[in-house]
């Protein structure tokens, strides 16, 4: 299992969207879990270097959310990878997908004055077009 953890996560998508996700988490846990005891991330992904010489720095909880995410990115099935909000094959159990939810509630508008504008910006357009392809697609299975 390590080692096809390992082996996506030398994807360079892949490590990119974990890097975003340490980011948000670690954003979330400042704003809202600000008095609690935080420390620098230990994980799969952190042990790799995926997050650079910092790991995020996060209370328990948000650690717990933050493996269950790397884990969810490195294996998921999909290629390429879609939003998970817009994929039809739910891997996030329901607890942690609302978790992660509020995360990228919180902190998405929030990340654009934390270096992430560009990001932010992708992330737009690339929902708008996976949306007009979802309502093609329905489109043209409702003229069949």
């Amino acid at each position: 299992m390590q080692e096809r953890f390992a082996d996506k996560m030398s994807d360079e998508k892949a490590r990119h969207d974990t890097r975003l996700l340490g980011d948000f988490c670690a954003l979330y846990c400042r704003g809202r879990h600000a008095g609690r005891a935080r420390s620098p991330l230990a994980s799969p992904g952190a042990d790799l270097g995926v997050y650079g010489a910092v790991a995020p720095v996060v209370c328990d909880e948000c650690a717990d959310l933050l493996r269950y995410a790397e884990q969810r990115r490195a294996l998921c099935p999909k290629d390429p990878k879609p939003f998970c909000s817009q994929c039809e094959t739910h891997c996030y159990r329901p607890e942690m997908r609302d978790r992660m939810r509020d995360v990228m509630r919180y902190s998405g508008p929030r990340s654009i004055l934390h270096g992430h504008a560009i990001d932010g910006v992708r992330h737009l357009l690339a929902g708008r077009a996976a949306s007009r392809a979802a309502s093609a697609a329905r489109d043209k299975e409702e003229t069949r």
